[in-house]
């Protein structure tokens, strides 16, 4: 039988520090291992454009900072740094396993890794490249929800794939409630309207504007994301 047809052909995959530690901190060398294992299982059987944003909490939040008397600013520029950290074990990981990487950060680092430039990072993914951004945006106060959805945009990507440790968009707190619903489809409108916490507001704003789908998924669920490419249901789709 055919091969079903992609939907989604470039894709941002925003995955949380959280996986990369062990019980969501630190730093697990195995964990780096197994994520790359299945970034490059996505790359090769759907042979999609990608590009993976990373967070650093199993290292360091601005937010972690709250409350606490410190430099919120500088909370933040820790939290970016943090992300390149991720970024380059996890790069290690991928190019060890045969995969061709650039990791592109928005906070200048030379002697490390590339600067992002938008016309670089379009040249990579025409080369079949995994593009690791890292830096959030590389301004403090924004999210690396804000740098998936700025990097959706601006690459001209299909779609922005959110891992979570729950299913998808509930209406309530899934581990609170027995009875939380989970949403197979929701509108942005629906979502803003229901305050249902799919991303932060400054980039849902972003995707909203730019109309740019986001699926929301279960990380332990990676292996099946070609069900979603090919536009099947998974997870929750916000568009």
């Amino acid at each position: 039988m055919a091969k079903s047809i992609l939907k989604y052909k470039r894709i941002i995959l925003k995955i949380s520090g959280e996986v990369f530690g062990e019980n969501g901190k630190g730093i697990s060398l195995a964990q780096y291992e197994k994520m790359a294992k299945k970034i490059a299982k996505i790359k090769k059987e759907n042979k999609i454009d990608l590009g993976v944003v990373i967070g650093a909490g199993n290292i360091f939040r601005g937010r972690f900072a709250e409350d606490k008397n410190f430099d919120m600013a500088t909370a933040h520029q820790m939290g970016m740094v943090a992300t390149i950290i991720n970024g380059l074990a996890l790069q290690q990981c991928l190019e060890r396993i045969g995969e061709e990487t650039r990791m592109m950060t928005a906070v200048q680092m030379d002697a490390i890794t590339e600067p992002y430039l938008r016309r670089k990072a379009l040249h990579h993914f025409e080369k079949k490249r995994i593009i690791i951004f890292a830096g959030g945006t590389g301004n403090p106060f924004f999210t690396t929800d804000s740098a998936a959805a700025l990097r959706a945009c601006e690459l001209n990507c299909d779609l922005i794939l959110k891992a979570t440790n729950v299913d998808g968009v509930y209406d309530k707190d899934p581990k609170k409630y027995s009875d939380a619903k989970l949403y197979k489809k929701i509108s942005y409108k629906q979502a803003l309207e229901k305050d249902l916490n799919v991303m932060d507001s400054t980039a849902f704003a972003l995707c909203e504007d730019n109309q740019k789908p986001i699926i929301v998924f279960n990380l332990e669920k990676l292996d099946k994301i070609g069900q979603a490419l090919r536009g099947e249901a998974f997870g929750t789709l916000v568009n």
